[in-house]
Parts: C-alpha cells; structure tokens; sequence
C-alpha cells in the first residue's frame, strides 16, 4: 500500500478518533457498545460530520440480494466506524469490518475499542 493509499481521509479519520476519545474520557470504560455507538455519533454531529446510525448495507451474490448487514455509523459517506466494547480486538472484528467496506465499496474504516481504560482503535484501507 502506497503513501497516498495509506493515509487517506487522514483529516476525517483523525476527527473521528478524536471525537472517541472524547467520547471515552467522558462516559470511561466498561459500558454497551450501544451507548458509545450513540454517544460518538451524536459528539461527530456536533462537530458538523454528517453521521449514518446503522447504516443499512446489502449483499450482492451473483446479482442477487443474498442479505443485509448493519455497519455501526459511516461518517461522510467515507469512512465506517465498527463500535465496539470488547476484551480485545479479534481478527473476527477485523474480518467484519473489511467485509463492510467491501459491501459497501468504501475504502476507509476504524474499529474502535472503548472496553479497557485506554480507548483502542485500528484503521484499514482497502
């Protein structure tokens, strides 16, 4: 992966990691990942990002919708954020979300942990 690939939606992405941990230092660990999906979407609108709840997305097999999964939030139709309180980030989690951004023909995601004392969080480009 290039330079240029690696980083992109740099600016985005670090607005929305920042916007986590504000997230994290208020509401701190240990909490459903539904009240921290809620809290990092409503901290993303107040910082004017446009943010999509449970994002709807469909999947395609041989030109047939074969089913339906629900990304967490997809902010400025960019980047997926997968919501997560959990021991630690699995490459199960890291397998949702490539699938995700392969559903959904996006390219940037983050995984973010709010579980543990300190917030976690895994960016992937495809």
């Amino acid at each position: 992966m290039n330079t240029e690939e690696e980083f992109l939606y740099k600016d985005l992405t670090g607005e929305i990691i920042a916007a986590a941990y504000d997230v994290h230092n208020t509401l701190g660990c240990g909490l459903l990942e539904k009240v921290y999906e809620n809290a990092l979407a409503w901290e993303l609108e107040l910082r004017k990002q446009e943010v999509s709840s449970q994002k709807r997305l469909r999947v395609v097999y041989k030109e047939k919708d074969v089913g339906l999964y629900y990304a967490d939030l997809v902010v400025e139709k960019k980047v997926i954020v997968e919501v997560k309180s959990v021991d630690e980030i699995t490459d199960v989690h890291r397998a949702q979300l490539l699938n995700y951004l392969r559903i959904s023909g996006l390219r940037v995601g983050l995984i973010m942990n709010f579980a543990k004392p300190k917030l976690k969080c895994e960016r992937m480009v495809v």
